[in-house]
């Protein structure tokens, strides 16, 4: 029962004055007159009383308060539970009686303490909301006044939001922990998810409290479901989608051909297949139209706007392809449109579709060969296995444009060409048998036959047999390229060293070849002492080691001296040059002659010198030749010594090679000399022969008279 105000009020104003006041009769007494309990709990002890003998307590019923207590004995207890939130004081009043009928009153103010015994309560449960797929990001959902929880306790209210439905967290939140209000904070997505349930929870504790066996907590659901939008453009099918985002659908263009000069009245068969758009938003699912927007020369295609079927309006006459560009719109939103690519080859007609000659190809492979190792002609385990298709179309039955490929097997593969090769490695003997295709890419017509491959054991094979797959035939390619690389390479040196050597100047070849044969011990048989009788045998002896240069100056030359190194300076000489050369090999030829006519009489006759004695003054023209090994010393002629390089012989190719450069060098810095002289000299290899020097002189002017004294 509820206690007046009032009376409340003056309960508490008295109770002071009530406590300094001692009881009129000692018989009564009470340890608290203003004890404190908590809510809800009972029975509690409130107060320990003292009554003395003869003396009776008894609670005032005039009191209402008084009906929540009970005496037991020497204590006043609290058998009713208060609820704090109804009742939070109590008055009650104790009439003490002493054995003289007297009584007095004892007056108790009981106060209720609150305790957190109360959950938050919300205004509604159950909350319902329908949202369009495209709405704003921020948008409020469910406003704060609809799901705001009240405290009986008055505590502060902390709130939580969560989802039940997988793959939904995040797109819902709330503004705060003590603001419950429900906006949407991610954009939502149709095809991710198209309803979700929130629960949001209301606690009068945090969540981080220290107690949380204390907190009591309510719940309220949240049921959201999302209407589809139109959102997205209409896609060309097939088509793909994007990283697995099935917002976004990528399509191939597509494909077609025609005969040319040839008009078709059917749809246009395409690949990957005909012309189709959708409405992505399928529960929208709006109708689409078709129409050609580019590429279209001529117009010479026509699309029908309902079906998207591609026909022909007029006959191609050039083999041009054509490149169209097919617009599909959804009627109730023109904005809403996607465009694809349709290519159209001209072609040729084909009139016969390819065909195998044979209905089954028989081929055996072994086990445990490496993958792409080639199939075998069944029979014949030196040819690999060719499939191939004919196609009347062509005089030689050949058509270039057929491809091949196997239906039913994954362990072979044809390859362009018709081989069939091995997929994988073959781990166990047996029979397969494979469909072969062979297409004609531009007609794209299919003649079709049977390939049964044989797996036999590796152990069936021979040493003669063996087999080589293209691993094997390609390494053994690079190996004979390799070789036949360092052949060339060796092929080209020689070719050059041999071209070094037949590019040596006729002089070289000359000098060459008398010095050869000096060294060899060839004699002068044409010395005549009785043309010479004034060379005496000491003249002789002192010409063994020296050598006489002519009065004109001539370049001193180590091996031989000469103004021509091929055959344009040769034909550039005078003819009284290449006379003189003429000369000298008849009279290389005649001491070889008599060289071997001695030889064979076993005669041995003494080298002597021939001596030019008398030379004429140069004149217009003129040329002499002359070879000296004894020099007159009265005939006032200048004398060099020849060193004898015998030793230096043995090196002769290099040496003529050297000496003909440098003989090339003196005689470029000097091109005068060309009609003076030409100075030969040679040298023996055996050094008891004497040094030989000849020099040929040579002048032409073109009407001289030749002269060669000897």
């Amino acid at each position: 029962m509820a206690v007046p105000q009032w009376l409340l009020m003056s309960a508490l104003f008295l109770l002071p004055l009530l406590a300094q006041i001692p009881a009129q009769e000692p018989g009564c007494s009470i340890s608290n007159s203003n004890p404190s309990v908590p809510e809800n709990k009972c029975p509690l002890v409130v107060a320990a009383i003292h009554v003395q003998p003869g003396f009776t307590l008894t609670i005032d019923p005039s009191y209402p308060d008084g009906q929540f207590f009970t005496i037991e004995g020497s204590e006043l207890q609290l058998t009713k539970c208060v609820d704090y939130e109804e009742d939070p004081l109590l008055l009650l009043s104790l009439t003490c009686q002493d054995p003289a009928g007297q009584s007095d009153s004892l007056q108790i103010l009981v106060t209720i303490l609150n305790e957190n015994d109360n959950s938050p309560v919300f205004p509604q449960p159950n909350v319902t909301r329908q949202i369009p797929e495209d709405t704003e990001v921020d948008t409020v959902i469910v406003a704060r006044e609809e799901v705001t929880a009240a405290d009986a306790d008055l505590d502060t209210i902390y709130y939580e939001l969560t989802t039940t439905a997988q793959n939904t967290d995040g797109y819902f939140a709330i503004r705060g922990v003590n603001n419950p209000e429900i906006y949407l904070q991610t954009a939502l997505d149709y095809d991710k998810f198209n309803s979700t349930t929130l629960l949001l929870y209301a606690r009068d504790r945090p969540v981080t409290s220290p107690e949380p066996n204390g907190t009591n907590t309510a719940t309220a659901t949240i049921t959201i479901t999302i209407k589809q939008s139109d959102t997205r453009a209409p896609w060309f099918l097939p088509c793909t989608q994007l990283h697995n985002d099935s917002s976004v659908c990528i399509s191939s263009p597509y494909s077609g051909r025609v005969n040319i000069s040839e008009m078709s009245t059917d749809p246009l068969l395409l690949e990957p297949g005909p012309i189709y758009a959708v409405d992505p938003d399928y529960t929208i699912s709006d109708r689409i139209v078709y129409r050609i927007v580019g590429g279209n020369t001529n117009e010479v295609f026509l699309v029908d706007a309902d079906t998207g079927n591609l026909t022909m309006n007029k006959i191609v006459t050039s083999p041009d392809s054509f490149l169209l560009q097919v617009m599909a719109t959804q009627v109730s939103n023109v904005r809403k449109y996607s465009v694809a690519t349709v290519e159209i080859k001209v072609i040729t007609k084909s009139n016969f579709p390819p065909y195998f000659e044979k209905g089954v190809y028989n081929g055996t492979v072994f086990v445990g060969l490496p993958q792409r190792s080639f199939v075998y002609q069944d029979g014949d385990p030196s040819t690999p296995l060719v499939i191939t298709a004919m196609d009347q179309d062509f005089p030689d039955k050949v058509n270039p444009n057929i491809e091949y490929y196997l239906k039913n097997s994954t362990d072979f593969i044809a390859t362009r060409d018709g081989l069939i090769l091995t997929n994988k490695v073959l781990e166990s003997p047996g029979t397969v048998t494979i469909q072969a295709v062979g297409k004609d890419v531009l007609s794209l017509q299919e003649a079709s036959t049977i390939i049964v491959v044989e797996v036999i054991l590796a152990t069936a094979v021979t040493p003669s047999d063996k087999m080589y797959s293209a691993q094997d035939m390609a390494i053994l390619g690079g190996t004979l390229a390799a070789l036949l690389l360092i052949a060339l390479v060796f092929l080209g040196v020689l070719i050059w060293k041999s071209s070094r050597w037949h590019r040596k100047p006729f002089k070289y070849l000359v000098k060459e070849k008398l010095s050869k044969e000096i060294s060899e011990g060839h004699q002068n048989n044409y010395y005549q002492e009785d043309e010479q009788p004034y060379v005496s045998t000491k003249q002789h002896e002192t010409s063994e080691s020296s050598s006489v240069q002519t009065e004109s100056p001539v370049p001193e030359l180590p091996a031989l001296a000469s103004h021509f190194s091929s055959a344009e300076e040769t034909e550039s000489l005078p003819k009284g040059s290449i006379a003189s050369t003429v000369i000298l090999e008849e009279e290389e030829v005649e001491e070889e002659e008599e060289e071997e006519k001695e030889e064979e009489a076993g005669q041995e006759k003494e080298v002597k010198s021939i001596l030019k004695t008398d030379r004429h003054v140069p004149d217009d023209g003129y040329k002499a030749v002359w070879f000296k090994t004894d020099v007159d010393p009265e005939a006032g002629e200048r004398v060099e010594v020849i060193e004898d390089n015998a030793a230096d012989d043995d090196n002769d190719d290099d040496d003529s090679d050297q000496g003909v450069q440098k003989n090339e060098e003196e005689e470029g810095s000097g091109t005068d000399g060309h009609h003076q002289g030409l100075g030969v000299s040679f040298s023996s290899e055996n050094s008891s022969l004497p040094a030989v020097e000849v020099t040929v002189s040579m002048s032409h002017t073109g009407a001289g008279t030749d002269d060669t004294e000897m």
